[in-house]
């Protein structure tokens, strides 16, 4: 039954709706609600509110918690709504009345806010590494591909010459400086909200030292206490936007890469494992894990507005709207993380046409390179444009 059972029985219409898919979204978040839970065990230990005993038995069944959870063998109902009842129920099962004391000085709401903390702290490490090692690949196309000549493009029309190694290097600058607000956003959220309660922090008879369960989960500091429901939303916008930033980048590539590969111009070559087929034209070999690839940034951004809207115009304070603020944060990090990874392997595989490359250095390209010979030779720029002008438009 949910932690806030009462002496009647809720309309079952009701109760699904309120619960909405938390019992799905929350299997992805046991395993941090349990590492906050364990955190607040020690905080209940060094106030004398759990005995040494109490807080073995609990750190144990957390423990197998987590365990039950990676096997896949944790479930949750919709009558004990989220993962914080499971949790309880399984601890209160198996060591009585030491499992009703683990929800001592501690509310839901600061609950699911250390959880999701914690969950979202992990996945910022995840995305980092993950365009870490996108940059090495880019790297390393660069090292292989770099030196070879390429047409640069404005306006979609060939403009002036360059190289893959220019290009290459736009994107890693790119996602270098992502990695900058990955970081950034890291450390905004890297606040212990546990111990805030329902926003209004706990009787002082209870003497839960809140610096005491941050350190235990490596927080780099705690939360003022009221702020710690202000920012619900307001983090998970933030992240979403750092989010929106990779996923522009991959955009963007992906629209280059889908251009460059196809036929008339060839410049890259787009390995055909990569592609998927037509269901009537038997030749086709489709780049559609790009095109995909290209909406999906689209779909970030609207999880982020949806988040920013969400969280408007509400008084300070819990309000159960911000329930449906976690699950565009869980999709947000999904679309970016499985996205980074399909991005690594394209790079793994493409490759340049050298041939295809050469013959896209045409004449025109130098256009400006010959207007300025004719300036270090003494003539204006405007005189020498027209002239450079007059000579490729006729």
């Amino acid at each position: 039954m949910p932690l806030w059972s009462k002496n009647y029985t809720t309309n079952q219409l009701i109760q699904n709706y309120c619960v909405g898919n938390d019992p799905i979204l929350d299997l992805d978040l046991i395993k941090y609600d349990c590492l906050g839970s364990i955190a607040h065990c020690k905080g209940l230990l060094e106030a004398g509110i759990l005995t040494q005993t109490e807080f073995d038995n609990l750190i144990e069944g957390l423990q197998k918690i987590i365990i039950l959870a990676n096997k896949g063998d944790f479930a949750i109902t919709t009558q004990q709504e989220d993962c914080h009842t499971a949790m309880e129920e399984y601890l209160t099962q198996k060591y009585g009345e030491t499992g009703k004391k683990i929800h001592t000085g501690r509310s839901r709401n600061d609950q699911v806010l250390t959880a999701i903390r914690l969950f979202e702290k992990e996945q910022i490490f995840e995305t980092i590494q993950s365009v870490n090692k996108f940059v090495a690949v880019l790297e390393g196309f660069e090292i292989k591909f770099g030196a070879i000549p390429m047409a640069g493009f404005t306006h979609t029309r060939k403009g002036m010459p360059s190289s893959v190694s220019l290009w290459v290097k736009m994107w890693i600058a790119s996602m270098n400086d992502n990695l900058t607000l990955l970081e950034a956003t890291n450390k905004l959220i890297d606040q212990s909200p546990l111990g805030s309660a329902a926003g209004y922090g706990l009787p002082n008879i209870l003497n839960i030292n809140r610096e005491t369960t941050a350190k235990a989960m490596d927080f780099d500091r705690v939360q003022e206490t009221l702020y710690c429901q202000h920012s619900r939303g307001k983090f998970e916008a933030t992240i979403l936007h750092t989010l929106s930033q990779v996923m522009f980048d991959l955009n963007r590539l992906a629209s280059d890469l889908i251009l460059f590969s196809e036929e008339s111009f060839g410049l890259f070559i787009l390995p055909k494992e990569f592609c998927t087929g037509s269901s009537i034209m038997p030749q086709k070999h489709n780049p559609d894990c790009l095109e995909l690839m290209r909406g999906k940034y689209h779909q970030i951004t609207a999880l982020e507005f949806q988040l920013k809207s969400m969280s408007a115009n509400l008084i300070s304070g819990y309000h159960r709207d911000l329930q449906l603020t976690k699950e565009p944060v869980l999709k947000g990090f999904d679309i970016t993380l499985s996205s980074l990874a399909v991005i690594t392997e394209v790079f793994g595989g493409l490759k340049v046409d050298l041939q295809k490359a050469e013959q896209m250095m045409t004449l025109e390209l130098f256009a400006t390179q010959e207007a300025y010979q004719l300036v270090l030779g003494g003539m204006s720029f405007r005189e020498a444009y027209q002239i450079i002008g007059k000579k490729f438009s006729s």
